[in-house]
């Protein structure tokens, strides 16, 4: 296991020996210097969870080598050392981020626990600042799927306002479309992304606690409020509120909100005192507000002052071939996680999945993905196991295109294929669908590819009819 890196910096060579020996024995690996430029050499060079910082040095104060410490590596443990303690170089260096102040001649027991604890310190936060990458990554703009223009448009409307210091914004959009995601990228993409991203669906908590669970409560403010309770509003300072279905807030609520995000301070319920408030708050609906506040579901006000900023949603139906782009970053994720080793889509369905309205947008494509992966035994998606309402939404389509075919046909007379004439007594449109597809395959050989071709249809529509013959011959 790798030794946490301890940097010792002190002008006296002999300090230096015998903390450095200290820590050695104490398990740390340590590194020396003499001097604010060396020190900072070394801390760049090694990168150090704990630095001793002496405060007086040849050429500069530790202090400001405390402000390069903290600008570089927001999370490394500063403990300040020195020989004449000063109360105002204290408070400096305590406000500048420093974790701990020790005075000189050094008492290397008192050292010992310093530097353990801030060690679990150091650890600590290095784990939150990889955590808070990891998250940022996850929920970057970049992980949003989509290349179609309306698309392109949204993602550098809502980069822009990532950016600003925008303190509402709004968005709406369809159930399944995507606005947790967008928000998630707004809040890692901007100054906020270090503070906490606060989520709450308002239509799934009852009007009579959300009060509390957005600006908290003071002890005995209610019947259960045995002790005082923070809301989101205080948990998420300097961080992001998402606020999902807002249109479900009840009126007499949305004018507290209204008042908070106009005077940006907020008050526990049974408070008497107003607080500050420092969070972005991003609102979602899956309804038209505007039409809402017309007909009074909705505070015209409120919406007025969320719209400021506002970010429509498109949905997948007007997003062209992103959906075919969207499935295959859900196959993805989902081979791994079922242990599949699905290619992707047969042109069957990749023209059913465009020509599909998708009334639950992204969230119903990932289900019907998943569903597919779970039954599929073939290395590409096929129209087996589609949900029926994508089979039974094609079927209808294909109805009504034949209607109009039939129709042409009709007024010319003409076979919709040269040689085969439609008998009086009528066929089995399916049977001899079949014998034509048994007849590819005998005067191919065998060959999948080669009857495909004859019959002028793809490889994988082939297997599911040659799928149907098995199923045939064995009732």
């Amino acid at each position: 296991m790798a030794k946490e890196k301890v940097l010792v910096v002190d002008d006296e060579p002999a300090i230096r020996y015998t903390l450095s020996e200290a820590l050695r024995g104490w398990g740390f690996e340590p590194h020396e210097a003499g001097t604010v430029a060396e020190a900072l050499e070394v801390f760049e060079a090694e990168h150090p969870l704990v630095v001793l910082q002496d405060i007086g040095l040849p050429d500069g104060s530790g202090l400001d080598a405390l402000h390069e410490y903290k600008t570089r590596q927001p999370q490394v443990v500063v403990i300040m050392i020195t020989g004449n303690v000063m109360l105002e170089d204290t408070l400096t260096a305590l406000r500048g981020g420093a974790y701990d102040f020790i005075s000189k001649p050094v008492n290397l027991r008192e050292l010992q626990v310093t530097i353990r604890n801030g060690t679990e310190t150091g650890q600590l936060r290095r784990e939150v600042v990889s955590i808070r990458r990891e998250r940022a990554s996850e929920f970057s703009f970049e992980q949003i799927i989509g290349t179609s223009q309306i698309m392109k448009e949204m993602i550098a409307l809502a980069r822009k306002v990532a950016a600003s210091e925008a303190s509402s914004v709004l968005l709406q959009g369809e159930s399944g479309t995507g606005k947790d995601l967008v928000a998630k990228a707004i809040h890692y993409a901007s100054s906020r992304a270090e503070a906490p991203f606060i989520a709450i669906n308002c239509a799934a908590i009852p009007g009579t606690l959300i009060e509390s669970e957005l600006f908290g409560h003071e002890k005995g403010a209610f019947t259960d409020a045995k002790a005082r309770k923070e809301g989101l509003f205080e948990q998420g300072h300097g961080g992001t509120i998402f606020l999902d279905e807002i249109g479900e807030l009840e009126l007499s609520l949305q004018a507290k909100l209204l008042r908070v995000l106009e005077e940006s301070s907020f008050r526990r319920v049974g408070g008497l005192k107003d607080l500050p408030m420092d969070v972005r708050i991003i609102a979602a609906s899956n309804r038209d507000l505007r039409a809402e506040s017309e007909s009074n579901h909705f505070r015209l006000d409120l919406y007025y002052r969320l719209s400021v900023i506002q970010i429509d949603l498109p949905p997948l139906r007007e997003r062209g071939d992103d959906v075919l782009a969207l499935a295959k970053y859900f196959i993805t994720g989902f081979n791994k996680s079922l242990r599949k080793r699905v290619r992707g889509l047969s042109p069957e369905v990749e023209a059913i999945f465009r020509n599909y309205h998708w009334p639950g947008n992204v969230r119903e494509l990932r289900n019907v993905i998943e569903r597919v992966l779970i039954l599929e035994d073939t290395d590409v998606i096929t129209s087996i196991w589609l949900p029926r309402d994508l089979i039974r939404d094609e079927r209808e389509r294909g109805r009504d295109g034949l209607g109009t075919q039939m129709a042409d046909l009709s007024s010319t007379h003409k076979p919709i294929v040269p040689g085969f004439i439609l008998p009086d007594s009528g066929v089995e449109l399916e049977k001899v669908e079949l014998s034509l597809v048994q007849q590819a395959m005998d005067r191919s050989g065998g060959n999948q590819t080669k009857a495909a071709e004859l019959l002028g249809i793809s490889r994988d529509q082939l297997r599911y009819r040659l799928k149907k013959l098995e199923e045939i011959d064995q009732q």
